[in-house]
């Protein structure tokens, strides 16, 4: 029985090859790996000794050779092959253990150049892949260091099943099919049109529980994109609490999400993805105040975002009201102990986002296909908002227009956000019309409605949506414009003595 051994990730390799020589199989092996398995003290044979052709092309072409890929494709039911195979004197492969170069972390570094990363481009690892994979019947191959175990024991108790041998193909399938889609992206990173075929890329980062529902199975994936980079929840460690749900991780990203924009410290609570609180303050612990006025009904089970690390003070405050996840950039000894009591409590530490980063692209499913965009990460300047009425916001308006614009773009449409003094204090979203989501907002605010600053995410389509807005008290409203009844929307701002400004932008959210 011959194996080839082949691996850029080296890990395991050598106690792997140990128990193949232990079973009596001759391994063929290249380079590095050769090299590896030598220094172990395991008996290894070169594939330009089974090739009869050295390497060449500084290491480009070493198993692209008919003596490799004729072992690997030739089907030991079909007498016409063993035939072919004896008269060539290629002796078949029956195990090939291979992973590919480190493209992904490649790029990962904005540094590296076009020359460098196409070295990083593997040929005969994915070709040498998808042979052993399509000849799965007879051929087992293995691309992850986690599955040698499992195979070698089953070599070595009489071997591996067809139903095994299928999997670990499917297995390498995807290894590849990945490892492609990203070198397509990477390629591609210049190209603003949308490719004709359209992969995404991603591991496996934990099985969940289940997914939205208990009857949903669920799993969490990390994106492998050209030039990603760490930031997202699923790169935030676990400091306590039970494991993360599916619904966790959905609002916990919304979360972190809304938290980016903001320099100063602030505090982002949400709940079904929706900010229900929001705040910005000169400390942290004044900010989750703020943010929890909100709406403190709709937080009680809510995910906390905060963009700074949590102190002993905001952590006393952040126990008193019961949350599913808190993540921050850390979590001070004070503030541990504070948190740690609470058993149930997911506590992520995760670096401090950078202001305005977001996702590359929008993915999402629809039944036989997806819906693909650009992310919406565009940075709005009210510098360039149009005034349009006769009375003009003041400073202290444009200061709180600007605050409910932002938050405006991470609420469902129709959105309406009512903001003071650097706080959220009512929110509409997620309504088939306009005034209702303003009206909602109204009613969630309150009293606090009265000298509030507005947001809609679109322009209102009738003066209904204004005007309810001015009878809660709001004073200065902003919005992209661009409907039909503009004008008549304007007039009635007028009339109610409210300041209105036009952003010339939407943020629809769906």
């Amino acid at each position: 029985m011959r194996a080839l051994l082949s691996v850029h990730d080296k890990t395991g390799v050598a106690d792997l090859a140990r128990g193949l020589a232990a079973l009596g199989w001759e391994i063929v092996s290249t380079g590095g790996t050769l090299a590896a398995i030598a220094a172990a003290g395991v008996p290894v044979v070169a594939v330009a000794d089974v090739t009869g052709f050295p390497e060449i092309l500084d290491g480009r072409v070493k198993t692209l050779h008919p003596a490799i890929h004729g072992g690997l494709l030739a089907r030991r039911d079909d007498p016409r092959h063993r035939a072919a195979l004896a008269a060539h004197g290629i002796v078949p492969i029956d195990l090939v253990v291979a992973n590919l170069y480190p493209f992904a972390a490649t790029v990962a570094d904005p540094r590296v150049s076009v020359a460098a990363a196409v070295e990083q481009i593997d040929i005969g690892g994915p070709a040498m892949i998808r042979a052993a994979a399509k000849n799965f019947r007879d051929v087992v191959v293995v691309t992850d260091p986690a599955d040698y175990a499992g195979v070698l024991a089953d070599l070595g108790g009489g071997g591996v099943g067809e139903g095994r041998r299928r999997a670990l193909a499917a297995a390498a399938f995807g290894h590849v099919a990945a490892y492609d889609t990203v070198v397509a992206a990477y390629l591609r990173s210049d190209d603003p049109a949308f490719p004709l075929d359209w992969t995404l890329a991603g591991r496996k980062r934990a099985d969940l529980r289940y997914g939205e529902n208990p009857h949903q199975r669920a799993a969490a994936y990390g994106r492998l994109a050209p030039g990603s980079r760490a930031g997202g929840v699923l790169d935030a460690r676990q400091l306590g609490g039970k494991d993360l749900s599916f619904n966790n991780l959905l609002d916990t990203d919304a979360a972190w999400g809304v938290t980016r924009p903001f320099a100063e410290p602030t505090v982002a609570i949400v709940k079904h993805t929706i900010p229900c609180g929001l705040a910005s303050r000169a400390r942290l612990a004044d900010a989750f105040d703020a943010a929890l006025a909100g709406d403190p009904i709709s937080a009680f089970g809510g995910i906390v975002a905060l963009n700074r690390p949590v102190d002993g003070e905001t952590a006393a405050r952040l126990a008193e009201v019961f949350f599913e996840v808190i993540v921050a950039p850390g979590f001070d000894a004070d503030a541990l102990a504070c948190l740690a009591a609470k058993k149930g409590l997911r506590l992520l530490e995760l670096a401090a986002p950078a202001p305005g980063g977001v996702a590359d692209w929008d993915v999402r499913p629809i039944v036989g296909g997806l819906l693909v965009q650009q992310a919406d990460g565009r940075v709005d300047d009210p510098a360039g908002w149009r005034v349009v009425t006769r009375r003009a916001p003041t400073a202290a308006e444009w200061a709180d227009l600007d605050y409910a614009w932002i938050a405006a773009r991470f609420v469902k449409s129709n959105a309406i956000v009512l903001a003071r003094e650097r706080a959220v204090v009512g929110v509409g979203s997620g309504q088939p019309n306009r005034l209702e989501s303003v009206g909602i907002a109204a009613r969630r605010a309150g009293a606090r409605a009265t000298g509030a600053a507005l947001a809609s995410d679109a322009f209102f389509p009738f003066a209904d949506g204004l005007e309810a807005a001015a009878a809660a008290g709001v004073t200065a409203v902003a919005q992209p414009g661009g409907s039909v009844r503009d004008a008549e929307v304007i007039t009635a701002a007028d009339a109610a003595g409210l300041a209105m400004v036009f952003t010339g932008v939407r943020h629809f959210r769906h």
